[in-house]
């Protein structure tokens, strides 16, 4: 709704007023999901506030989605508040894509119907696509093709199960097929099962579907790749909580093995891409997807420590990374390239940004008393569960992220000074977001029990109700 009514009011892109219905129409759901936070009975696992808008088509949270809502929102919040300091003279449909992104990636992780999922998982990508083809790089086009031929071929095999599974229960309700799916031939389940495997580890991504994502965070504006990492790559480790998982038991413990040999590699091959990278984007984009393997590594471990990690993790890294992002982008609008080679000295003349810089990079490594540490942690004790060589792997890519991060600090923040950023700090608004991210994954670090509370009445559900051990 506010998107249409952005598009449709005539305003100038100069107007304050345009910058303040953009911010109240973010505020809105942002202060809608924290009601539903508090409202929502934790101790409860099942779904809760559904409601069925249109006939067959429910929507509702759980502890799991009640937590990715919050993160959609408050990051969105983020993004159009920096949106705000931007001249664009196309930003009044800048602003009004955004805001109809937001929507359907809420509508995605509130949907408890199959096709209205498969409809936002995919919508996602025609606002996404212009935001970036418009408004980004110089090599954008490319970026955007790669990354819409991607992720919709592969998103073409989730609707063949989709239609597969109609077929056979003559139902969409996600609650009644996560009862009736495991009764399912193994055969069925296992052919299902790699259907949707392709589909979300192309969104994670997954080595070796990982490609488009470099390019995309390179070419996008900085808001999209905010979007881009915090949210978007988030899709597909949501659908494998919502589907593969539950919906398939006895398919996703047989390829368990399979899902977190090829995590490790995501997570080693990625970390050392990343150490060789001269692009301070494609460096932190690259970070993401070794970040994504400790998740699918954790999700299919199958044991409550290792499923819950993944889940903070994700929301962990979603922070994180929308932060690290909204630093690069700083940089970028003083400096004007994305070359490492061109920083250094900012702690010499930003002081307050290279502080930020040096706390987030420490929380993607996972150092202790940040939000990084908690979901690492946690997934480290479910792996060791599951394979002791497989928790020494995946030690091994947080080691690689510690080096490559460090590395990254150190060429950038210490040194002599460099001229483009000589007097020009942080604005009011920019460091206002740096803060308020700042104080949430610190917050989370030592306080994570707010969120695991939540989270916890799902895991045992899930574990026990399908009997993955």
């Amino acid at each position: 709704m506010g998107a249409l009514i952005l598009s449709l009011i005539k305003i100038s892109h100069k107007s304050i007023y345009l910058r303040f219905l953009a911010l109240f129409f973010v505020a809105l759901p942002f202060l809608l999901s924290i009601v539903a936070c508090i409202k929502y009975n934790y101790t409860n696992a099942g779904f809760q506030f559904v409601s069925y808008p249109i006939r067959n088509v429910g929507i509702g949270v759980d502890g799991i989605s009640l937590f990715f809502l919050l993160l959609t929102t408050f990051l969105f919040g983020t993004c159009i508040l920096y949106n705000c300091k931007i001249s664009y003279k196309t930003l009044k449909p800048y602003m009004a894509l955004f805001l109809l992104l937001e929507s359907f990636i809420i509508g995605f992780f509130i949907s408890l119907n199959a096709i209205s999922f498969y409809v936002f998982f995919e919508a996602v990508l025609v606002p996404m696509f212009f935001i970036i083809g418009i408004w980004g790089g110089k090599y954008r086009i490319y970026a955007t093709f790669k990354l819409f031929l991607y992720t919709l071929t592969g998103s073409l095999l989730f609707l063949l199960g989709l239609v597969y599974i109609y077929s056979v229960f003559e139902t969409y309700d996600i609650q009644k097929l996560i009862t009736l799916m495991p009764s399912l031939d193994f055969r069925v389940q296992s052919l299902l099962w790699i259907a949707f495997f392709i589909s979300f580890a192309i969104k994670v991504p997954m080595f070796p579907f990982h490609t488009w994502l470099p390019d995309a965070h390179v070419q996008s504006p900085t808001s999209g790749s905010v979007v881009l990492a915090g949210l978007l790559i988030k899709m597909g480790g949501y659908g494998f909580l919502r589907f593969s998982i539950p919906m398939l038991p006895q398919a996703s413990l047989y390829f368990s093995n399979f899902v977190v040999i090829l995590s490790i590699i995501t997570g080693i091959y990625t970390s050392l891409v990343a150490f060789a990278q001269d692009d301070i984007k494609k460096l932190i984009a690259y970070s993401s997807i070794a970040h994504m393997g400790i998740v699918t590594a954790g999700l299919f471990s199958f044991c409550e420590e290792g499923i819950l990690g993944a889940i903070f993790q994700m929301i962990s890294h979603g922070l994180i990374s929308a932060a690290l992002f909204l630093c690069v982008g700083m940089l970028h609008t003083r400096t004007g390239t994305l070359k490492i080679a061109k920083y250094f000295g900012i702690v010499n003349t930003m002081p307050k940004f290279g502080f930020m810089f040096i706390l987030f990079s420490m929380a993607s490594i996972g150092l202790p008393g940040t939000s990084g540490f908690i979901g690492e942690f946690l997934v480290m004790i479910g792996m060791f569960k599951k394979n002791k060589v497989f928790t020494g792997l995946i030690a091994l890519s947080t080691i690689l992220s510690a080096v490559y991060m460090l590395n990254l600090c150190k060429r950038i923040i210490w040194g002599s000074s460099c001229s483009k950023l000589l007097n020009n700090r942080l604005d009011s608004i920019e460091f206002s977001i740096l803060i308020l991210l700042a104080v949430f994954i610190v917050l989370l670090g030592f306080y994570p029990t707010f969120a695991l509370n939540y989270l916890k009445p799902c895991m045992a559900s899930l574990l026990i109700k399908y009997n993955i051990p």
